[in-house]
C-alpha cells in the first residue's frame, strides 16, 4: 500500500466500502480530525460508535444498519481535497440533499456540521458530505 496523501478521503472510502460489504466495524489510522469526524458521524446517528484500538494508533468505527441490514450511511463524499481546497463563508454553508444529509465543516472553532457553523455564524473548509 502506498503513501496516503489524503487521510480523510481514505477514511471515508474505508467506511463506504465496509458499509457496502456489511461489515460490523472498520479500522482507520487515527488523527484528531478523523476522531472529530467520527464524533459527528456518531452524534448525527450514522454510526453506532467508535473507539481507539491498537494502543491508540487506530480508530475502530462501528457501523450502523437498519433492521433490514441496510447501511444507515448511504453516501460519503470528500469535497475539499489536498489539490483543491474548498472554503465557504458563513452565508455560503452548503445544505446536503435539502437538509437530509450533513456537511462537515472545519472551522476556526473545530470540526462541526454546517448546521452548527450556521448557528455560530462562521464559515470554514468543507471537509465532506454525508447522507
Amino acid at each position: 500500500m502506498g503513501v496516503v496523501t489524503d487521510g480523510i478521503a481514505d477514511m471515508l472510502t474505508r467506511i463506504r466500502n465496509a458499509a457496502e460489504a456489511r461489515h460490523t466495524s472498520v479500522d482507520v489510522p487515527v488523527s484528531n480530525m478523523k476522531r472529530q469526524i467520527a464524533k459527528i458521524l456518531h452524534d448525527e446517528g450514522y454510526i453506532r460508535g467508535f473507539q481507539l484500538v491498537d494502543r491508540g494508533t487506530s480508530l475502530r468505527i462501528r457501523l450502523k444498519y437498519t433492521e433490514y441490514r441496510e447501511p444507515v450511511l448511504n453516501g460519503l463524499k470528500r469535497i475539499s481535497k489536498p489539490g483543491r481546497r474548498v472554503y465557504v463563508g458563513k452565508g455560503e454553508l452548503p445544505r446536503v440533499l435539502g437538509g437530509l444529509g450533513v456537511a462537515i465543516i472545519s472551522t476556526s472553532r473545530g470540526v462541526m456540521t454546517a448546521r452548527d457553523a450556521r448557528k455560530r455564524g462562521i464559515g470554514g473548509e468543507v471537509i465532506g458530505y454525508i447522507w
